[in-house]
């Protein structure tokens, strides 16, 4: 594990939060917390290329594991659970909070970031934007079941981040979702991307995280 990250845990807090923090070695004294999918954990490897990105650039970055994944190793996520996801990512935050005086941002991926959009729907102030990787618009082959009851409450900037061949979504139906968004979204596209982004195991795509984070600045000016 490199030097400026270490695992950290605020047991603390219920539910408790547990990741890795990404210390830059000069900092800008903003931070983002970073969640995962249902499959996975802090350790996916879009999140880690995120959070090498961003704590380059100055920020504090926590990864960490939602408390569903905390509770059990393998399986997906249960609606019963979800609440207390969301409760999970508050807390992630309050967390940050005490390692920074500047803005928190939040992202996550499919699952997470679809926990994270809601919380902030409810929570209009509680981070300053919204970073949607695969965003789980819909069930693979199910469009007609669109998960956007919450936008038109969701009043975050929001950068969604979007492979063209993810079965959770076509970008026509993210760019009619977005529409109803009443905060500034950006819609970035990957080309010939599935729903990992191309981040699958060792398989990595090096310039995205940089891209990603490019745009997701274009939401703080």
């Amino acid at each position: 594990m490199p030097a400026n990250v270490q695992e950290f845990s605020d047991t603390a807090l219920d539910p408790q939060v547990r990741g890795y923090l990404h210390t830059p070695d000069r900092s800008n004294n903003n931070a983002l917390a970073l969640t995962h999918g249902a499959g996975g954990n802090a350790q996916a490897p879009l999140l880690i290329a995120l959070a090498e990105v961003f704590s380059a650039a100055g920020f504090t970055v926590l990864r960490f594991t939602l408390p569903y994944r905390q509770a059990r190793s393998f399986g997906p996520p249960s609606p019963a659970t979800a609440e207390r996801d969301r409760a999970g990512i508050k807390n992630a935050i309050a967390a940050l909070r005490k390692q920074v005086s500047g803005h928190i941002y939040l992202g996550g991926q499919s699952y997470g970031g679809r926990q994270s959009s809601m919380l902030c729907a409810e929570e209009p102030d509680l981070v300053a934007t919204l970073l949607l990787l695969s965003y789980p618009l819909h069930p693979p082959g199910r469009p007609q079941q669109q998960r956007t009851q919450h936008l038109p409450n969701l009043r975050t900037p929001t950068l969604f981040v979007h492979g063209t061949k993810d079965p959770f979504a076509t970008t026509q139906e993210l760019e009619q979702a977005t529409k109803m968004i009443p905060a500034k979204t950006i819609l970035l596209e990957i080309e010939s991307a599935g729903h990992d982004l191309g981040f699958k195991g060792k398989t990595r795509t090096e310039e995205l995280p940089k891209q990603i984070m490019q745009e997701f600045l274009k939401l703080q000016s």
